[in-house]
């Protein structure tokens, strides 16, 4: 008796699609989003129990501040395919019209940009 064929499987099948691909490497920043998040828990751990000099030699590191930046790009990423994916989940009708996706998107992208740059005046404002 032979045993019944299996199909081997095709570790990069999401390779072969530009949309699987994006999907993927989306999934993927979810770890980067992820160590943003922890990154800022602990800066503000150290703001409360003042161990604040402490936080600031290790993200001083060279490795540390190449970890951010590799994050900071992987959240960016993550945050415009989510915001662009919007359209496609949120169907939004004004008096039986449905409002057109680039609507939505840039409407998305226009309250990101407000919230980053109230944030950057809060954060980046002269005592």
């Amino acid at each position: 008796m032979t045993a019944p064929y299996v199909r081997g499987r095709d570790r990069l099948w999401f390779a072969r699609s530009r949309r699987y691909t994006i999907f993927v490497l989306r999934e993927l920043t979810s770890v980067f989003v992820a160590w943003t998040v922890a990154f800022l828990l602990l800066m503000i751990a150290a703001l409360t129990g003042g161990g604040y000099a402490g936080f600031v030699a290790l993200a001083g590191q060279p490795w540390m501040i190449a970890v951010n930046v590799v994050a900071l790009a992987a959240t960016c990423f993550h945050a415009i395919t989510f915001l662009n994916l919007a359209p496609k989940a949120t169907v939004v009708r004004l008096d039986g019209w449905r409002v057109p996706a680039w609507m939505i998107q840039g409407g998305n992208h226009s309250a990101w940009l407000l919230v980053s740059a109230v944030v950057a005046y809060v954060v980046l404002r002269s005592p």
